[in-house]
């Protein structure tokens, strides 16, 4: 059986996008190949995936954002990378840039899937200034030219993406594999007012909610105010955010009796089923998996215009959009959502059919196909 090493800055038990991209695909992968995972030494409580084994790298001193790198352990890397036949890297840190640059070194085949587009990325998780925000985009691209051009093929999530990363002037070969979602999983509750009441909430109360993770690109400050606005005018609302992040952003929702905050949570779906409004407030994203499972859920969404989901929300069908960082229209539609029982109720069953295109099975099919032509 052929050896797949699996280079990621982030994996559980630290929740995010990459991480559900990873606990979804790897069981369903796992049979076909022998899988190696390097991954940082996250704290907190990780089950192991059988057959799958899972190297930790210890983590920096250094904290950027709400995230902690990994140190720079280039024997470990450079071991693992001579061990595995192809590698495949998920990010662009010090583990990711590690495995590209010794898989390339040791002409092993290098793959990379591509989960963001870091030069936004990077800039809006550490700053708001936009000076620096500028100066870091441009250092960023470099970084992510450099190593990208090492690779001998890009697996990306959307066109848009593929296009941006040749705008840079990526040369490597790209191919584009759409994500999917768990639609069996993902579904709508049976009973809302017993969906609300399993998560410890009154089922008078409008929920209106965020899962991911809390960092700046995420924008949850917009969320914050407009929801401040709205508590003005309407009684009987909640806000709901449900992941871990940077603290002093994570406090505010902990300081009001309308607003909680779980923490990161292992199973979504119960939160996400007591919603009756989901919140993307995002500056940067390529697919949202957490907004399609959402979706999913039979929950009506209101999100900017980033990444994909400017293609999958249809204005007033399935979702609404907001511009970026205005929390007055925010406002305003998340007000017209709370006092129209029967519009949220038919954007949420038209946004369950839009989110039902997305299946896991075919993202995995797809990926299969992919590793099969370097894993002969």
């Amino acid at each position: 059986m052929k050896k797949l090493l699996i280079a990621s800055d982030s994996f559980l038990p630290r929740w995010d996008g990459i991480a559900r991209f990873l606990s979804e695909l790897i069981p369903r992968i796992k049979d076909d190949y022998e899988i190696t995972v390097v991954a940082p030494d996250y704290e907190g409580k990780f089950q192991d995936i059988e057959k799958v084994k899972v190297i930790r790298i210890p983590l920096a001193n250094s904290q950027y954002g709400d995230y902690t790198p990994a140190r720079f352990e280039k024997k470990t890397i450079k071991k693992l990378v001579e061990e595995n036949d192809v590698v495949w890297s998920q990010t662009i840190g010090p583990i990711g840039m590690l495995a590209i640059h010794y898989s390339h070194k040791l002409q092993k085949p290098t793959l990379a899937y591509i989960h963001c587009i870091e030069w936004e990325l990077v800039p809006s998780s550490l700053t708001r200034n936009k000076i620096l925000k500028r100066v870091i985009s441009f250092i960023t691209k470099k970084i992510v030219k450099y190593f990208y051009n090492k690779c001998d093929l890009l697996i990306t999530p959307t066109k848009e993406v593929s296009m941006l990363l040749g705008y840079i002037g990526i040369r490597t070969h790209r191919v584009v594999v759409y994500l999917g979602i768990d639609a069996a999983k993902f579904v709508p509750a049976v009973d809302k007012a017993k969906a609300k009441s399993d998560i410890n909430i009154d089922p008078a109360n409008i929920i209106m909610g965020f899962t991911g993770r809390i960092g700046r690109e995420k924008d949850l400050i917009t969320l914050y105010r407009a929801f401040l606005k709205l508590e003005k005018k309407k009684e009987k609302v909640i806000l709901l955010i449900v992941g871990e992040g940077i603290k002093e952003e994570k406090r505010l929702f902990e300081a009001k009796h309308n607003m909680i905050s779980t923490g990161a949570v292992n199973n979504v779906v119960p939160y996400l089923q007591a919603m009756d409004i989901y919140v993307l407030p995002s500056l940067t994203e390529t697919t949202s998996l957490s907004t399609l499972e959402a979706m999913s859920c039979g929950i009506p969404v209101i999100a900017t215009r980033v990444g994909r989901v400017k293609y999958y929300i249809k204005e007033k069908k399935n979702g609404m959009f907001f511009p970026f960082h205005n929390s007055v229209v925010l406002s305003m539609k998340l007000e017209q959502l709370a006092n129209n029982e029967k519009l949220r109720k038919d954007l949420g069953k038209n946004a369950r059919e839009a989110a039902l295109n997305y299946s896991w099975e075919e993202t995995v099919g797809n990926i299969k196909k992919i590793l099969s032509g370097y894993l002969v």
